[in-house]
């Protein structure tokens, strides 16, 4: 027996259809131009320079706007999700991207990635953060994804000291929100989990959860979330704190759900590429800075920011390689190095500090 359709259902269906075929061909259309954009741009490669098909500020130019223009009922950032995947699959015509993130599979790094890029990219997953800045200059892949810094536990160490002996640049940012749950497989009893393996941040950033809900449950710290989630897989009397590629990854059910601490828990990572990127409208800046040993080094450091305007968002000091209690600054701030006021501030630092190497200007997080 079939349902019988109302001919205002009938007429919504109708037009739904419509819709679709419209869309469909304006998205072939659009892949059509972009394979166009890549016949212009390798006609005009000069002397065999390598040709630049990825263009982070003009990606962040196109997501600004549609989020600027969206009227609605679909929200900005699910618009916006929308036209990353279109570009994503439209740049792959012209040039399929491997992008190296802090593996293994199911990090919280390879959905950062994702979230960049989008799923069109070839995702290559590394066993450690140096690794993934040596493949990245190797040329083994266009890009990295690294974690610079989580609103709970702070900024990861390992990142910035990778910069210390790199030659690359930050090409852009993604800022993630954090969502832990507490994953076994499916048909393990709760009263069988013995262990509770994590990596150790995401052991922290839910510890008043797991004081609250498994104070006597041991907790153990594996390489990655993904490592652990493997490990619950596999191992009987074994959960994982994990996010939700490695739940489905692994085929781990949620015991519990969102079970940090902060709900607000948000993950900054790093785009590590070997090309500087033009300014996008609305970016940011990070430098490197190295200090003369003398007193009122810092405020030497921070002064010129005031006096010529300019925003900090980030501030963090690490040892120096040489010296005896010698430091370093990693200043994140407001603007673009081809800003006429940030060329001036630029200046006036350096002859207040004894190096300052800029690590890159890029766009802010757009999603």
């Amino acid at each position: 027996m079939t349902d019988k359709v109302s001919a205002g259902l009938l007429k919504l269906r109708t037009e739904i259809d419509d819709i679709d075929n419209k869309l469909q061909l304006l998205l072939n259309r659009r892949a059509s131009c972009a394979l166009e954009v890549a016949k212009v741009k390798s006609g005009e490669a000069v002397n065999g320079a390598p040709i630049l098909f990825y263009r982070p500020e003009r990606e962040a130019q196109v997501l600004r706007n549609v989020m600027q223009r969206n009227q609605g009922p679909l929200g900005d950032e699910t618009v916006a999700r929308l036209f990353r995947e279109i570009m994503s699959a439209c740049l792959a015509l012209e040039e399929p991207m491997k992008i190296g993130f802090l593996g293994p599979e199911g990090t919280f790094t390879q959905e950062a990635a994702l979230k960049h890029f989008g799923h069109s990219v070839v995702s290559v997953p590394f066993s450690s953060i140096d690794e993934v800045f040596r493949e990245v200059e190797a040329g083994a892949v266009n890009y990295g994804v690294v974690p610079v810094e989580n609103s709970t536990e702070g900024v990861v160490n390992h990142t910035l000291d990778s910069f210390f002996d790199s030659t690359l640049s930050v090409c852009g940012e993604v800022e993630l929100r954090i969502h832990h749950h507490l994953l076994i497989p499916e048909g393990r009893s709760r009263q069988s989990i013995k262990k509770i393996y994590s990596h150790q941040q995401s052991l922290a950033q839910c510890r008043k959860w797991l004081d609250g809900n498994w104070p006597n449950v041991e907790r153990v710290a594996v390489s990655s979330n993904a490592e652990a989630a493997r490990l619950a897989a596999s191992k009987e009397g074994v959960a994982a704190i994990a996010g939700d590629m490695a739940a489905e990854l692994y085929c781990l059910g949620k015991e519990s759900s969102n079970i940090e601490d902060n709900p607000s828990n948000t993950t900054r990572f790093l785009i590590i590429g070997a090309d500087s990127v033009p300014a996008s409208g609305c970016d940011k800046t990070s430098i490197l800075v190295s200090t003369r040993n003398q007193p009122g080094a810092l405020y030497r450091v921070l002064e010129p920011f005031h006096r010529f305007g300019v925003s900090l968002s980030r501030i963090e000091t690490r040892p120096a390689k040489v010296g005896t209690w010698s430091y370093v600054f990693f200043i994140d701030f407001e603007g673009h190095v081809e800003d006429e006021a940030l060329q001036d501030l630029l200046g006036a630092l350096s002859e207040e500090v004894s190096d300052l190497r800029i690590l890159g200007s890029y766009p802010r997080a757009v999603l």
